[in-house]
């Protein structure tokens, strides 16, 4: 399996919240993992980041912050080069979808953790 970079945006150290199990399954997928939520805290060894940071070789950002939360990013996110975002469900953006394929970065709409469990990451 080829180790894909992620960024988690919307990263939460709640162990109730989905991207923290996603955070933890990408871990344990193997995955090297950055993460950037709204309290900087450490889960599983993975700081996160308050800010954007100038992160490198991204293949995957999955997105788990809603709609109106995510403009702020459209710059930044489009600016790590990903290969592709994995949209969440609550996530959905097609404004954002447009953006981003314009950029020939591939668009998934789907659940970062039912594409690990299913060998599909």
């Amino acid at each position: 399996m080829k180790q894909k970079k992620t960024l988690v945006m919307g990263a939460s150290g709640n162990p109730t919240r989905y991207s923290y199990l996603a955070l933890n399954r990408l871990i344990g997928a193997g995955h090297p993992v950055e993460a950037i939520g709204l309290k900087e805290e450490t889960v599983s060894g993975v700081k996160i980041h308050r800010t954007p940071q100038p992160f490198t070789g991204i293949d995957t950002v999955t997105l788990y912050l809603n709609p109106v939360r995510q403009e702020e990013y459209y710059d930044y996110i489009i600016g790590l080069r990903p290969k592709r975002v994995v949209f969440n469900p609550g996530t959905e953006n097609p404004e954002f979808y447009a953006m981003l394929r314009a950029k020939g970065i591939e668009v998934e709409v789907a659940c970062t953790l039912v594409l690990l469990s299913v060998g599909q990451y």
